[in-house]
């Protein structure tokens, strides 16, 4: 019988897509009444929901209306996203919760306090805030966000008043409007009046970058911890000025699922999410199944992904005293496509999105109590984990970095202190103005705990995402976990990065240091501005100052500028770089002298990066939003469409990413071949080192492994494999920090990611393996035994010429999801002393 109903459920959903007779009664509950006064979404947007996908200006004009015409809604806008598109907010209660709004948060956030003990939960409303589509190309979520809000502004009776009487609920309808926007105009440009569900239609195969990601092509979901981006910075915001109690993602997966909620696989749940959190979940999840049982929706639950990184949506709230859910449904990718669950259509997918996102709140409510109370415990079994004394980071020759990582605590509402003054503590110099103090009594000891450690033993050895992010490591930061809070000075209210006072004016020459993460950013405005540099392969002492490899010299003779000039521009490019340049009177030192031939002259480079079909778009995109937002260099974005038919001679250097397949074709290989060998600098990561290596540009050995199965079922084959796999770990290597590509790190060990198992043998002359893994490497993560033994002494990186040209090559990505600032500076290396390598 039940297979009789799922096929005329099926049938009807045939019927829905070619014929799209649906109106909004599809998605909506029976069991209530609707204001006639609350516009309905086609009568804003012109169609209805599930007839077209939603774009994101109509996606606006609709909630504005909404919030005009109800007052039970009022809308904000958080900010905008690289493309200027507003980050917008509802906010939907009753009509007296709203007159008393700020009380109702205010009273909330003392569950999180220390003083939250008599707080009385059971007048308390619950806080749910609900998002959607974090990814562009998964809009089901988001065009189920129309017909959630016009519900929760127009039904009426009895128990739509009890909810609203009894929850906030913050509804955030595109956690993604670029990518958004970009589906919406692929699929919509692409659809049919009579609607083909073929997959092999273009409708369904978007093309390259896709839509998952935002403007730089990142993925959203993998930036709540880091918050490196203006939509993660402008949510987690709301996060932190509310503590919701239960916080939805909704996805989409692959077009043959069916529909998934958490809980996930129980065994890869990160170990600080309590118990009680899953519990919840569990709960939360009896009324997503009621629900889609009554439409006779199949799911499942608990079979897939995971609760571990903390740096997803549905992850980051376990954390911090929240549950957080994971929907996903299968996706139809466009309009209607055909599956092995029959024809999907677009409107069936959204009508999932719109019952999980209702069920949601039933259970919210239902569950309110049990909730706050949860809530409140979370944060006060926090404080008394936590032990006293603080943890302290730091990098007295690099203050930007050490700011950018406070910066990170200070959105999570994590206290940080100033240091009161310098102090060394296990080898190790803390500094006034780039170090910091961080108590570890606050109510976010958890979070901190999650930010911090060093894990490596696990339950389970597979992985939905990384299985490492400690934060001091991917900065490549000073750090201790114990330290004396009487080191500590004042607590940090507002944080910024160091002034930089006037340089006075030099006869002779002016020198800049390569430590600080903007000492890129510095040299290219100098080249900019045709400023003649030199940098010193050698280290020496001046003025009582030793200069390290790397250290730039701007002589003050022989430039187009004159010297009051020079001095200004040098001024300004400090003060904007926030770095110090320092005036000296002369060239004589203790070591190389500034006349030395051990000083090579900077050239301006002209760069270009690859994308295009082939490459991957997350590497392509770290890369680009690094140059364009961190460094404010000019980037040239070469199409692999095009390839063939550019001119590469006025291009100096040409970054390769990471690539799946081939994404150069036989004529293009040998277009390159010929622009290095005529002296370009091709910096390569990850697979172009293969792509080299097979084309006889660069002979790179890779380590090979041989992987035989014993005593592993055919059930437990995939697992076998997947422990296999590195997913995201952190790993030591040594570095010769007399080699250019190293430039600028005083420490001779360096924290590198890593997530494939792609392998360079060490080359057989110590000098050419100047970033190498130590032999025992693994830092924080998980990593299958046998292949750590693997990696132990394997490089990192292999330099060659190739005619007049130069081939510089990464095993692994120093750019990673734009928060890895301690391995950034290695490409700008590899871009501005690329020749002298």
């Amino acid at each position: 019988m039940r297979k009789i109903l799922l096929s005329l459920f099926f049938v009807s959903f045939s019927l829905l897509a070619q014929n799209e007779t649906f109106d909004l009664n599809y998605y909506l509950p029976d069991d209530v009444t609707y204001n006639k006064d609350i516009p309905t979404p086609k009568s804003i947007v012109g169609h209805e929901v599930g007839e077209w996908h939603i774009t994101h200006d109509k996606l606006v004009n609709y909630m504005y209306a909404l919030a005009s015409a109800s007052d039970r809604v009022t809308i904000e806008n958080r900010g905008t996203t690289y493309e200027g598109r507003p980050l917008i907010l509802l906010t939907i209660t009753s009509f007296e919760n709203h007159q008393n709004l700020e009380s109702i948060r205010q009273n909330h956030l003392k569950l999180t306090e220390g003083s939250a003990g008599s707080l009385d939960t059971s007048t308390m409303p619950v806080i749910i805030n609900q998002g959607f589509s974090i990814h562009g190309n998964e809009p089901s979520g988001t065009n189920a966000a129309l017909a959630v809000a016009y519900y929760l502004a127009a039904a009426e009776g009895p128990k739509i008043e009890n909810i609203l009487q009894n929850a906030v609920i913050l509804l955030d309808p595109a956690f993604n409007p670029d990518g958004l926007q970009r589906f919406a105009s692929w699929v919509n440009m692409h659809k049919s009046n009579k609607i083909n569900p073929d997959p092999n239609d273009r409708e369904y195969s978007e093309a390259w970058p896709g839509a998952r990601t935002n403007h730089y092509w990142f993925d959203m979901n993998r930036d709540w911890l880091p918050a490196q981006l203006p939509e993660s910075r402008a949510r987690i915001a709301t996060f932190h000025k509310w503590y919701p109690n239960i916080l939805t993602d909704h996805h989409e997966m692959g077009t043959n699922s069916t529909f998934f909620f958490q809980p996930g696989i129980p065994e890869r749940t990160h170990p600080l999410t309590p118990q009680k959190n899953q519990e919840l979940t569990g709960a939360i999840a009896q009324f997503h199944a009621d629900a889609l049982d009554q439409i006779g929706s199949l799911y499942y639950s608990k079979e897939d992904f995971d609760d571990y990184y903390y740096g997803k949506g549905s992850t980051f709230p376990d954390i911090n005293g929240s549950i957080g859910i994971l929907f996903e449904q299968a996706s139809s990718r466009g309009h209607a496509q055909e599956s092995d669950n029959g024809l999907l259509t677009f409107p069936f997918t959204i009508r999932n999105q719109f019952v999980t996102a209702l069920s949601t709140i039933d259970a919210g409510v239902a569950l309110r109590e049990n909730l706050l109370n949860y809530q409140r415990q979370f944060f006060q079994d926090a404080r008394k984990e936590t032990k006293t004394g603080a943890l302290v980071f730091g990098d007295e020759k690099d203050a930007a970095k050490a700011y950018h990582l406070a910066e990170i605590l200070k959105q999570h509402q994590i206290k940080v202190h100033e240091v009161k003054k310098d102090f060394t503590l296990n080898g190790k110099n803390y500094k006034k103005g780039s170090s910091y103090i961080v108590p570890k009594n606050q109510k976010h000891a958890r979070l901190i705990n999650a930010m911090f450690e060093t894990r490596t033993s696990f339950k389970d050895s597979l992985f939905y995402d990384v299985s490492a992010w400690t934060f001091p490591l991917a900065f490549n930061l000073d750090y201790d976990e114990n330290v004396s809070l009487s080191n500590a000075g004042n607590e940090i209210e507002e944080i910024a990065l160091r002034e930089i006072n006037n340089i006075s004016a030099s006869n002779y020459a002016y020198l800049m240091e390569w430590h600080e993460f903007y000492s890129p950013k510095a040299l290219n405005q100098l080249l900019e501005k045709e400023i003649r540099v030199k940098v010193a392969l050698k280290t020496f002492t001046l003025e009582g100052k030793t200069y390290d490899y790397g250290t730039i010299m701007i002589p003050v003779q022989n430039q187009s500028l004159n010297k009051t000039e020079l001095a200004s521009a040098i001024n300004q490019i400090a003060k904007n770089s926030h770095i110090d340049i320092t005036p000296v009177k002369t060239g004589l030192t203790q070591g190389i002298d500034l006349g030395s031939n051990s000083f090579e002259t900077v050239k301006k480079p002209k760069v270009a990066l690859l994308v295009g079909d082939g490459v991957t778009p997350y590497d392509a995109g770290e890369i680009w939003h690094l140059f364009d937002q961190r460094y404010e260099m000019l980037l040239t974005k070469l199409d692999t469409r095009n390839f063939n038919r550019t001119d590469l001679s006025s291009y100096t250097h040409l970054i390769l990413p990471n690539s799946w397949g081939s994404a150069l074709d036989k004529a293009a290989t040998k277009k390159l071949k010929d622009w290095i060998k005529s002296g370009g600098i091709l910096v390569g990561y990850k697979n172009a080192a293969r792509w080299a290596n097979s084309n006889d540009i660069l002979k790179v050995k890779f380590k090979s492994t041989s992987d035989t199965a014993k005593n592993v079922t055919f059930e437990y084959r995939s697992k076998y494999f997947g422990a296999k796999r590195i997913g995201g770990a952190i790993f030591e290597t040594k570095i010769d920090r007399s080699h250019p590509i190293v430039f600028g790190y005083k420490n001779d060990k360096l924290p590198l990611f890593k997530n494939s198992t792609l392998m360079i043998e060490a080359d057989p002359q110590s000098y050419n393996n100047p970033i190498q893994f130590t032999d025992n490497p693994l830092l924080s993560g998980y990593i299958h035994k046998e292949t750590l033994k693997e990696l132990g002494g394997v490089s990192a990186f292999k330099a060659g010429s190739f005619g007049s040209g130069k081939v510089l090559l990464f095993s692994e990505n120093t750019n990673f999801r734009a928060f890895w600032f301690g391995t950034n500076k290695l490409l700008m290396n590899a871009i501005f002393f690329g020749e002298f390598m």
